[in-house]
């Protein structure tokens, strides 16, 4: 059983490579002296995107575990140039895009009427060093979240109630969780009660939602005892 899913994700992911490929391949950093960066690995992308679909479809918690006690004793067979743990998360980061575009596009989930919806922050250097840092100069912004003030990028999430995936964005820092924009590309393929935390009340934002049959149910704040941002 777990051969035949283990086949069944490979397969997906590699047609997926396929045809990707040629489309990232047109994107990638060129040095003057090296070329295009585009070294072969022992793993080739689709393994690498099959091992971390397990890894996420499955009950393991910490990726460690699951290559080390799961995928060297047990998939070795199905993957024979599997590689010691430490290299498999020096070759993550070259599949990163990709991964991000397969699950986007082949393994979301499906709405059946109720969801969550949060977003979380990703700092890509300290407070301290952002007048320093130049990796994502002019990309990345400065937002604020629950915890204070960041520099960075912001993963916004919407689940179902098994916890499946439903839909992803990657924005900027400074992008609000409110964004009417991303909220209704994020939103168009559910239905049903959207739930999310205080930084969801817009009553205008639930009321575009509310058309869309989606219910926007949030929290209200201390000082919005009397306001009810539900339609009905």
């Amino acid at each position: 059983m777990l051969r035949d899913k283990v086949i069944e994700i490979f397969v997906k992911g590699d047609d997926f490579c396929i045809e990707i490929s040629p489309i990232l391949e047109e994107k990638l950093i060129e040095d003057r002296k090296l070329g295009k960066r585009n070294r072969k690995a022992s793993l080739c992308e689709s393994e690498i995107i099959s091992l971390m679909v397990l890894f996420h479809s499955g009950q393991f918690t910490n990726l460690k575990s699951f290559y080390i006690h799961n995928a060297l004793p047990h998939l070795k067979d199905l993957f024979p140039r599997l590689t010691s743990y430490n290299r498999f998360v020096e070759l993550q980061p070259r599949c990163a895009i990709t991964f991000m575009l397969f699950v986007k596009m082949c393994c979301l989930g499906k709405s059946e009427g109720v969801n969550f919806i949060d977003s979380t922050h990703i700092k890509v250097c300290h407070n301290r060093r952002i007048h320093q840092h130049r990796v994502f100069k002019g990309t990345a912004e400065r937002g604020q979240c629950s915890i204070g003030w960041f520099y960075g990028f912001k993963l916004h999430l919407i689940i179902n109630d098994k916890g499946e995936i439903l839909s992803f964005y990657l924005t900027k820092g400074n992008v609000d969780d409110r964004n009417l924009k991303h909220m209704m590309d994020m939103t168009k393929d559910i239905f049903g009660k959207l739930y999310g935390d205080k930084g969801y009340i817009s009553k205008a934002m639930a009321d575009i939602l509310w058309g869309n049959s989606v219910e926007m149910v949030t929290k209200p704040r201390k000082n919005m005892k009397g306001i009810k941002l539900e339609s009905n």
